[in-house]
């Protein structure tokens, strides 16, 4: 196994290599709506993209929800088939949200072998979920 700075070093590493090979900057934080982000994740088991609400007030998080829920169809033909709807989802550090996201499963961001096969995954779909969010970014806003 790694130490706790070569398992730093190797996530940087990953996330670094990304950034120079898609020199872009996503939108993630940036929806205009505090409690909807959008995320990527890679860790040892898992690589995601995700559409993300998150509210210490659950009642504005079911609302955002809701929303995605509503679109459910137009996601699922029109950008990810095989999206998945998880309206309590907590993720590796049990941190609770409810998500909609697109996941590549049996990967490893500490082997190097991964690594081509992931940053495509998330580049292609974070681009979509880019594209969906801007056009039905009054929608859920509203």
């Amino acid at each position: 196994m790694f130490s706790k700075d070569d398992a730093k070093k190797l996530r940087q590493d990953f996330w670094i290599e990304f950034g120079e090979i898609y020199p872009r900057k996503w939108l993630l934080y940036y929806t205009k709506i505090k409690e909807v982000s959008l995320k990527f994740t890679f860790n040892n088991k898992i690589a995601q993209v995700a559409l993300v609400a998150d509210s210490d007030d659950l009642l504005i998080q079911e609302y955002y929800y809701e929303k995605f829920w509503s679109l459910e169809k137009i996601l699922k033909t029109e950008y990810f088939p095989n999206i998945v709807m998880a309206p309590d989802y907590y993720d590796e550090y049990k941190k609770h949200s409810s998500r909609v996201y697109i996941q590549m499963d049996n990967v490893n961001i500490y082997n190097r072998n991964c690594w081509e096969k992931v940053q495509d995954f998330l580049y292609d779909n974070m681009n979509q979920m880019e594209l969906f969010f801007y056009e039905y970014e009054d929608f859920i806003k509203d």
